[in-house]
């Protein structure tokens, strides 16, 4: 039976980011949010756990799981040949809804899908998810939705939708919309903007003049 969680009373936020941790270190599933809508997550060194995420979704392989994290620090043991431009998208937009793609480490232990040897990678700009990723580390975390459904904006949105299958479920209240993270790919000499979401080109290219974007 799952469990929820109102974050917004104290004594509930407190159990419930302990019991959610609890949950990701067991190989389950949680329920988040984050700065644009309700995420699912799981241990990101869980290829077991991903595994259920992606089947929970009706998701295949093919459309790998981004990882969330709680520190721009946790990038130094996850990624290689991050570039100063990359770098300086850090340091402007995050937490915020930026999403990186980046090579990871090769040695890393994890299956996300078929990655072919990259991550996408963001620091999310909610206290919540910052909490709990602060506490047990990188997590595989994609939009808490039935694939082809709608992406949720709140916590009774998701649990419709993804039910029993998740263990806890932390609730935040509305989420502040439904616009995505802009996904920037830093794998190569060029930034190139693969999505545009809440960040315009414009707005990116105050910071790396040369972005381009993708067609």
């Amino acid at each position: 039976m799952a469990r929820r969680y109102d974050c917004n009373e104290a004594t509930d936020r407190v159990t419930g980011l302990r019991e959610a941790a609890s949950a990701v270190r067991r190989g389950e599933l949680v329920v988040l949010p984050t700065d644009t809508v309700y995420g699912i997550g799981a241990d990101a060194f869980s290829s077991e756990a991903v595994a259920d995420l992606l089947a929970a979704k009706g998701r295949g392989r093919n459309m790998p799981t981004p990882v969330l994290i709680g520190s721009p620090n946790t990038l130094h043991g996850l990624v290689t040949d991050f570039s100063e431009q990359a770098w300086e998208l850090v340091d402007a937009f995050w937490p915020g809804a930026l999403t990186l793609v980046a090579k990871h480490q090769p040695s890393l232990q994890w299956d996300l899908g078929d990655t072919r040897g990259t991550v996408a990678i963001r620091m999310p700009l909610h206290p919540v998810a910052i909490e709990l990723l602060t506490e047990v580390g990188p997590m595989a975390v994609s939009s808490a939705n039935l694939t082809g459904h709608p992406s949720p904006e709140d916590c009774d949105a998701a649990q419709q939708m993804l039910g029993d299958s998740v263990s806890v479920y932390l609730d935040g209240g509305p989420t502040p919309g439904i616009v995505p993270s802009s996904i920037v790919d830093v794998t190569g000499k060029v930034p190139v903007l693969l999505r545009q979401g809440a960040l315009s080109p414009e707005e990116l290219r105050k910071v790396v003049p040369d972005l381009e974007v993708a067609n």
